[in-house]
């Protein structure tokens, strides 16, 4: 097994190559520009496209192009930056288009700042955008985890005809880890031509559009959407169980960067003789609502511990699964500031 030492964002680019994303769009934005540096590199190596756009705006209404040509295509940037996107997001979504975007998250609200956080947890998670829809979300924790679900990102929007996003930060962005490429499964595509704006020689024409102007087209279209979430709650939860191979007391809930955190805590606790587990959410839409719930309902189980970079976004989302069976407590550092391990074992020694 051979392994490469790569920055965050130089190694989610690789991924996205791999996985045959060759069809790139952006703007740069700290604290993830690193990505489109080596693109702009890599891109006309292997034949791609690269193309710096004049803004966000812009990159967004390229992709939405590039996906109705059946082609595999993406972008990064960063919170505001991926604010800017939301209107074509929601197209896209509308247009039953695969797209990949993803998110190398700084703090805010605002223009904030270059520092990491978990601020965009809502946006990623409730579609952000106008309208009724949702993305598929997923949440790294390492640099090889980034490079898998970037790989895996563009075969779950192939499959379901949506946008996936990747909703990673800028201490993922920026460390440098060792990856290895030769054991990611390989990119699975599946055939466009039934749908893909491809030319229409020999073929009734394909056409793409999100405007609905008869009510009954328009409702028949939504809840044809809400059926496709319903199909990804059900096949696509994706967690980590640490330290639960037996019932624990106090749970940590965490996800990325901060859970790396809270492992470190549950090993320190550990050393003291405290057991204490973690849950980690991989998958942030769908969120893994039943696993935790099943955690909730334990006689051994008494308190949940969130611990995010931000003032409680995920926070909603484990009340909801724990459904007022179990306390569910919070811990937070906003404004760039990322919670120390010692600082979550604090808060779970005042839990016990």
């Amino acid at each position: 097994m051979s392994k490469i030492l790569m920055k965050g964002n130089e190694a989610i680019a690789e991924a996205a190559i791999r996985a045959g994303g060759t069809n790139y769009f952006c703007y740069p934005i700290t604290p993830q520009t690193e990505v489109a540096e080596y693109l702009a590199r890599r891109m006309p190596e292997v034949g791609g496209v690269f193309l710096q756009a004049e803004s966000e705006v812009a990159a967004s209404n390229m992709i939405f192009g590039a996906a109705s040509a059946g082609v595999r295509v993406f972008t990064t940037s960063s919170s505001p930056g991926i604010s800017l996107m939301q209107e074509a997001m929601s197209y896209i979504t509308a247009a039953e288009l695969p797209a990949v975007f993803i998110n190398i998250v700084r703090n805010g609200p605002g223009l904030g700042g270059i520092l990491p956080s978990q601020g965009d947890y809502f946006q990623a998670t409730r579609g952000g955008g106008h309208g009724d829809y949702r993305m598929l979300a997923l949440a790294p924790s390492t640099v090889q985890e980034a490079v898998n679900l970037t790989m895996l990102a563009f075969d779950l929007a192939d499959k379901y005809r949506n946008p996936v996003i990747i909703l990673g930060d800028g201490n993922l962005g920026q460390m440098m880890e060792p990856v290895d490429f030769d054991h990611v499964p390989k990119p699975n595509p599946t055939d466009k031509s039934s749908w893909a704006t491809t030319g229409a020689k020999g073929r009734k024409r394909h056409l793409i559009k999100t405007l609905y102007l008869d009510s009954t087209e328009a409702e028949i279209l939504n809840k044809k959407l809400d059926a496709k979430y319903e199909v990804m709650k059900q096949t696509e939860v994706r967690y980590e169980e640490y330290n639960l191979e037996k019932d624990r007391e106090i749970i940590i809930v965490a996800f990325g960067t901060t859970a790396r955190i809270c492992k470190t805590t549950v090993d320190n606790l550990k050393s003291q003789g405290i057991e204490v587990g973690l849950f980690r959410p991989i998958s942030l839409f769908p969120f893994p609502m039943q696993p935790i719930n099943k955690i909730a309902k334990r006689p051994k189980t008494k308190h949940f511990l969130v611990v995010e970079m931000n003032t409680g976004q995920m926070l909603e989302d484990v009340q909801l699964a724990v459904l007022g069976l179990k306390p569910v407590s919070f811990y937070g550092r906003q404004g760039g500031n990322v919670p120390a391990p010692e600082e979550v074992l604090e808060q779970v020694k005042k839990l016990m």
